[in-house]
């Protein structure tokens, strides 16, 4: 059943790209939205620091503004769904996010004030190696059914070979290929790395810092950085 289940979701796709030429990954997170009963679906390709902590990101695709607004809030608090499915390797589903205050106490109130009431974040694994996630959310709460469950697990999959043809000839932790506004993120920690002579983990966590006392996204404090609009030295912040 679960193979007659795939091809019917390759054959979809296949129908989709026809339709509308883009990538797979896209096309993978717009069918999510269509099959799985969420309201919305991104993909982001992570790779591990050096440290393993709080792993380096890309957004690949979000279907919407509140899919592309909860991956930016895990980039700013260091947690999340899409954090916890790449490190344990499985899927990450939680049908009431307001129960998960103690879990991820800066995540959730922020991911329901944006209009998510349930996530489920799945890896993106080929072979050993975890190349990021699939994220889905629901504005109501409520579980994947278990035909939704196998369906998103395939989709997962899907996703993943997707991501692998658009990493062809790029290391993992190379995300210079992304045309995505999170790779300022990454341009700015290093201009941040050498204003305060400081790791490239700080540098992000005072990025962060700024992000969350201003109450801006994280992407808009990495642009003034690299326009040279903010500059952060030891202790404080300078325009």
């Amino acid at each position: 059943m679960a193979e007659n289940r795939r091809r019917r979701l390759q054959e979809l796709l296949a129908a989709d790209l026809a339709a509308r030429p883009s990538s797979a990954v896209e096309a993978t997170c717009e069918r999510c939205v269509r099959e799985l009963g969420v309201s919305g679906a991104g993909a982001t390709v992570l790779s591990s620091t050096p440290s393993g902590r709080t792993p380096n990101r890309g957004l690949v695709y979000a279907t919407n503004e509140v899919s592309a607004g909860l991956e930016d809030l895990q980039l700013v608090v260091g947690e999340g769904p899409c954090l916890d499915a790449f490190a344990s390797g499985g899927p990450v589903l939680v049908s009431d996010l307001a129960a998960q205050t103690e879990r991820w106490p800066a995540f959730t109130p922020a991911a329901c004030a944006l209009g998510a009431a349930a996530v489920f974040s799945f890896p993106l694994q080929f072979g050993v190696a975890r190349l990021g996630s699939l994220d889905l959310y629901r504005d109501v709460p409520g579980p994947l059914t278990r035909s939704e469950l196998t369906d998103a697990l395939i989709l997962s999959d899907l996703a993943t070979q997707g991501v692998v043809t658009d990493l062809d000839g790029h290391r993992t932790a190379d995300l210079s290929w992304l045309v995505d506004p999170h790779i300022q993120v990454h341009q700015a920690t290093g201009m941040v790395k050498a204003q305060l002579d400081c790791t490239t983990e700080v540098a992000l966590l005072r990025l962060r810092g700024y992000a969350f006392t201003h109450d801006i996204p994280l992407t808009e404090v990495a642009r003034r950085v690299v326009a040279r609009e903010l500059r952060f030295t030891e202790g404080e912040v300078g325009q």
